[in-house]
């Protein structure tokens, strides 16, 4: 038996898009995320800006970077948008930055139907919208809650044509490479192993 600190046994990074309340941008960088239909589940902690966004203005872009993107991933993770700086995160090394596109590098474009901008070299960008956000549910070494779920629909979705079949609606699982988090670590994939039975190129 093992009690690891934390779970992430291998979850994709995606960039939050944001606006803050003078309408400038904000990416939150996350690692709890997955999709099932039209729908995206969000794990957010409670003390970072990108909550307080998203719950403000029920709009955000949902950008998935690939794996050579890593190094402007990691130039955000020490940052928050949030001010001044919760004291659990400055003990942990956060910082504030009102500018985090500039800080990793990165490019936004307007998006189609919500506010918030899309990260340009994100090969794939999925603007939605929230519908609701469930607190953690307390326990006895929590008593209070620590992060929100949040469940998004997604509106639109952009992607690369360097990640998408030629004449199609399907992305090309031999070009994309995501980002993973595992066990707080930055890795890639590799080539396809095989495909399931439902898969349709």
């Amino acid at each position: 038996m093992i009690t690891p600190r934390i779970l992430y046994f291998g979850t994709p990074v995606v960039l939050l898009s944001t606006l803050q309340e003078d309408g400038s941008p904000n990416l939150t960088p996350l690692s709890s995320a997955w999709a099932l239909d039209d729908r995206l589940v969000l794990g957010l902690g409670q003390s970072g800006q990108g909550l307080v966004n998203l719950e403000r203005t029920r709009e955000a872009v949902v950008n998935l970077p690939s794996a050579s993107l890593w190094p402007q991933v990691e130039r955000l993770a020490p940052t928050t948008g949030r001010f001044p700086v919760p004291e659990k995160k400055r003990a942990m090394g956060y910082q504030h930055e009102p500018r985090k596109f500039e800080r990793a590098g990165f490019t936004p474009v307007p998006s189609d139907t919500v506010a918030p901008p899309r990260v340009a070299e994100c090969p794939l960008q999925l603007e939605a919208v929230l519908l609701s956000a469930h607190p953690s549910t307390p326990t006895l070494d929590a008593p209070e809650p620590s992060f929100v779920i949040a469940e998004l629909r997604v509106t639109r979705v952009h992607a690369h044509e360097s990640v998408t079949v030629p004449g199609t609606q399907h992305i090309d699982v031999e070009r994309w490479r995501p980002l993973l988090y595992v066990f707080r670590h930055y890795v890639g994939t590799s080539a396809t192993m095989g495909r399931n039975f439902r898969a349709e190129t």
